[in-house]
């Protein structure tokens, strides 16, 4: 778990980068945004679709090294942060229940989506040590951390 890992910002970074993310961390399962349609045709979404085993028309949960979280709906509509967090209470039940299992939790929420990270990283306080966050979200005192 002491590995680097480098972060989802944009579509060209992915593309320069994913080698290097399959190689240092082949076990982490790669936590992203997705839409209750399961068309993971963008952003953090397309990486975990091509590379982390997210399967296309499921947008919840775990598949092979993804966990798909929805911040959008089934006609592609960002989901009210209200929806968005019941999510997220349903992943932080599934992280304690499964502590064996490591989580890069990416800034869900925060692309495509349209919220702010203050928005959204508060949502995922008082998460289990199997969850590692962003970097951005330092400031919310989170046990650990990603970065590039």
């Amino acid at each position: 778990m002491d590995g680097i890992l480098f972060q989802i910002l944009e579509p060209q970074r992915v593309i320069n980068n994913i080698q290097k993310l399959i190689d240092l961390e082949p076990d982490i399962i790669f936590v992203f945004g997705s839409n209750l349609a399961g068309i993971h045709g963008a952003g953090a979404a397309k990486f975990a679709y091509a590379f982390k085993g997210a399967v296309k028309y499921v947008g919840y949960g775990l598949r092979d090294k993804s966990f798909a979280l929805p911040t959008k709906d089934e006609k592609i509509k960002t989901l009210p942060l209200n929806r968005i967090n019941y999510y997220v209470n349903q992943f932080k039940t599934f992280c304690i229940e499964h502590p064996e299992l490591p989580f890069q939790v990416t800034r869900i929420g925060c692309g495509l989506a349209g919220y702010k990270d203050q928005q959204i990283a508060p949502m995922f306080k008082n998460f289990p040590d199997n969850c590692f966050f962003p970097l951005e979200w330092k400031e919310y005192n989170f046990n650990n951390y990603w970065t590039e």
